[in-house]
């Protein structure tokens, strides 16, 4: 399972390269990274993009894939150490002395505190991952946000408008402007 999703994951961030015919996309994206357009009458059009703006349109996706990762491997992580505890309460299920605790806040049996030691270990890594995956996805939102209006809007949206609110004398105006 650990091994498929790496797999994946790989798949995900290396991408998928394509031949040079097949290289004309509507879109830059991370599967696609040729930065012409096909016109409607069958030219190819230059798309005038910065290095920058392609960096932040693929790396929203990266980032975001590696959100995902990083949880998968939180939630791999957890899975062990659940594990590894419920061996332990198996143990101190077993006898009514099996899980006595020193006067240093260990087990005295070495195999109690052996478990508890590694389902420690495995909650810490989880820890980690779960933070790498929520710096990941804080890193994506604002990739997203910075790739939301790249300068003139949505292609998508036939009538893009402007809002202004302010003052108006003693009170306050609002004004809406539609593009036709």
């Amino acid at each position: 399972m650990m091994r498929a999703t790496l797999l994946v994951g790989l798949l995900v961030c290396v991408g998928v390269s394509t031949l040079d015919a097949q290289a004309v996309c509507p879109q830059p994206s991370a599967f696609c990274a040729d930065s012409r357009r096909l016109m409607a009458d069958g030219a190819l059009q230059e798309q005038r993009g910065s290095f920058i703006q392609g960096i932040v349109h693929t790396g929203k996706w990266l980032t975001a894939a590696a959100a995902i990762g990083f949880t998968v491997m939180a939630s791999n992580q957890h899975g062990y150490s659940r594990r590894e505890w419920d061996a332990l309460m198996e143990i101190c299920r077993s006898a009514s002395d099996a899980c006595l605790v020193g006067q240093d806040g260990r087990y005295l049996r070495a195999d109690a505190e052996a478990l508890y030691q590694r389902s420690r270990h495995y909650d810490v890594l989880a820890n980690r991952w779960l933070v790498g995956a929520q710096l990941s996805l804080v890193t994506t939102t604002a990739l997203f946000i910075i790739d939301l209006n790249a300068g003139n809007g949505p292609e998508n949206i036939p009538y893009p408008s402007q809002i202004r609110v302010g003052t108006v004398g003693n009170g306050a105006g609002f004004e809406m402007r539609f593009a036709f």
